[in-house]
């Protein structure tokens, strides 16, 4: 017997009006069937960032992902240009390359069918006598790739519309607060396993109603009435836009500065975020790992390869304080997902669209809704 609490079984309308409306309920965290959903419906048909142009430097220089269950690999060929595969070999399915390297051809270990940098296949042994055999029929199967600023991004979807359509206006938004960006070099990474569905980490970022009760220094660092989020189609940005403390309780701001803190939102898990002081961008993407499990990357970019001290502190404070203050947040939160006593709640918006509004939450959950269908 199933014991469906009353208040599991009623679910309030999504409204469109974030004012209006409710919450998605609480199952889009907990249901198997949602999860194993997204990836179809989310991921295999989204632009979803790999890394950047800069770790791929030479001819036959590699890097392999993993898009929710589907192995890619982004290759530079021998013209210099990046292409993008599955990471299967189409004779027998067996993973063709692992982790990062440089290659020459890309050798399947299971047999050794060959093929080169731009896909095409050399050569397999014991072939001769195939009866109506292709050579490009067991070409690797492309996927679609570009680099936006330098990032590199895939997607699995064959007739995916280019970026510059689907995030309009967004390079040109962080070109004007990272004026460098096409100067930058990935400068350290970090990784962080939470026990919570991957839309809560997305939810956690979207808002900063949450700041004042849990970040304290980043309140102490970041101007928060000049903090202002937008949403557009497919991105939302979250600027701070008067300068930051310079000697607040996070750490120590060097340099000048013209605003405060950039970050945005790119559908459907990405973050990107540019902290207060010298030129820096970084990556933090959720990667779901499981109904309840996720695990986050972050890319830290900056001028150089080394990282100076201004960004030393900067990571210093993400790493110690600041994630782990969401960390825990979220962590929390899905646990009540899970509670027979919890299904949805409300937005919290105001009409001025005030730092401590929830807009920004609302439009990524009615992406969710819009891609999944009913359910």
């Amino acid at each position: 017997m199933n014991l469906i609490h009353p208040i599991k079984s009623i679910e309030q309308p999504f409204d469109a009006d974030p004012q209006k409306s409710y919450t998605m309920a609480a199952r889009y965290y907990t249901d198997e069937v949602i999860y194993q959903q997204e990836k179809a419906d989310i991921f295999w048909q989204s632009w979803v960032y790999i890394g950047h142009s800069s770790q791929l430097k030479d001819a036959g220089d590699y890097v392999t992902a993993n898009l929710h269950g589907q192995e890619i690999m982004v290759v530079r060929d021998q013209e210099g240009q990046l292409g993008a595969f599955f990471n299967v070999c189409p004779h027998r399915g067996h993973q063709l390359l692992t982790g990062c390297g440089n290659t020459r051809a890309i050798v399947c270990p299971y047999h050794a069918w060959c093929f080169d940098q731009q896909g095409q296949f050399l050569r397999g042994r014991n072939l001769q006598d195939l009866k109506d055999f292709s050579n490009h029929e067991f070409n690797l199967k492309p996927v679609n790739i570009e680099q936006f600023l330098g990032f590199i991004f895939v997607n699995l979807d064959p007739n995916a519309a280019p970026m510059t359509q689907i995030y309009a206006g967004l390079k040109q938004e962080i070109e004007h607060y990272v004026p460098q960006v096409d100067q930058v070099e990935p400068q350290y990474h970090a990784d962080y396993k939470v026990a919570a569905n991957w839309k809560l980490l997305v939810d956690n970022f979207l808002e900063c109603y949450h700041c004042n009760t849990a970040h304290k220094d980043f309140v102490d660092l970041v101007d928060m009435p000049s903090y202002e989020t937008k949403t557009y189609a497919r991105y939302s940005s979250h600027i701070s836009h008067q300068p930051s403390k310079a000697n607040s309780k996070a750490y120590q701001v060097q340099g000048e500065q013209s605003f405060g803190y950039a970050a945005w939102f790119m559908w459907p898990n990405l973050t990107i975020w540019v902290m207060p002081g010298e030129a820096n961008i970084s990556m933090l993407q959720m990667h779901p790992d499981g109904l309840s499990q996720c695990l986050e990357t972050l890319d830290w970019y900056g001028i150089g390869s080394q990282l100076s001290q201004a960004s030393k502190a900067a990571i210093t404070y993400l790493d110690d304080v600041l994630q782990p203050e969401d960390i825990g947040l979220c962590e929390s939160v899905q646990k009540g997902m899970n509670s027979l006593a919890y299904n949805q709640g409300r937005f919290v918006v105001d009409d001025q669209r005030s730092h401590l509004s929830e807009h920004g939450v609302h439009h990524f959950q009615q992406l969710i809704i819009a891609a999944l269908g009913p359910n």
